[in-house]
């Protein structure tokens, strides 16, 4: 073989293995470098439904009627066009808000403005039932990411011991001593969103 004959040979060999490795990459999934986002690591982690003043409608009553949304993923998740709705169908829209790994945010019932850590609905009538109700949370195509159910005349006055609508039956207590609640267990963490959102009704 010539030295002519030899380059071209290493040439052509280069230029397919250069072919096969473009193949292989292409043939990977697109999750599988791990930077896809995990809507199984967003969760309902807390409600509020049975608010102080319930039955008074003032603001400051509206928005102690919350339902906590945490991402305990190490991954931010972006809510654009994610849904918070309850039984009756009434749904909370999410807009321009990226929740950071291991961080909450809450949706509030009333008036306010939006932050990377508290959301409003802007309602003027509470939206979640304090004797039964669902609180269910889509992803902007429309897949349940998490469901929580309460039915307080099952539970007595106080509402404790909640299913999750997923099998768990972990027991849930009062949200934060301020009326009312369901609660998995998580904290109010200290790096919330990536951006304010806004809700449509």
């Amino acid at each position: 073989m010539t030295a002519s004959q030899t380059f071209t040979a290493r040439r052509l060999a280069a230029a397919a293995l250069s072919a096969a490795a473009l193949v292989g990459a292409a043939a990977l999934p697109a999750a599988a470098d791990g930077s896809g986002p995990r809507d199984s690591r967003v969760e309902i982690s807390k409600v509020q439904y049975d608010a102080p003043g319930h039955g008074s409608r003032s603001n400051r009553s509206l928005n102690e009627e919350w339902v906590q949304i945490t991402n305990s993923g190490r991954e931010s998740v972006n809510l654009d066009d994610w849904t918070l709705s309850n039984r009756q169908g009434r749904v909370y829209t999410f807009h321009h808000l990226r929740l950071n790994g291991r961080s909450t945010v809450r949706v509030h019932t009333g008036f306010g403005r939006d932050t990377y850590r508290d959301v409003y609905q802007d309602r003027r009538n509470f939206v979640w039932d304090d004797r039964k109700d669902t609180a269910t949370l889509r992803n902007d195509h429309r897949r349940v990411v998490d469901t929580i159910s309460w039915d307080a005349r099952h539970h007595g006055d106080d509402g404790r011991g909640h299913g999750d609508g997923r099998g768990h039956g972990d027991d849930r207590g009062h949200g934060d001593d301020r009326g009312h609640g369901s609660d998995r267990g998580h904290g109010h963490g200290d790096n919330h969103g990536g951006g304010p959102g806004h809700g449509h009704r």
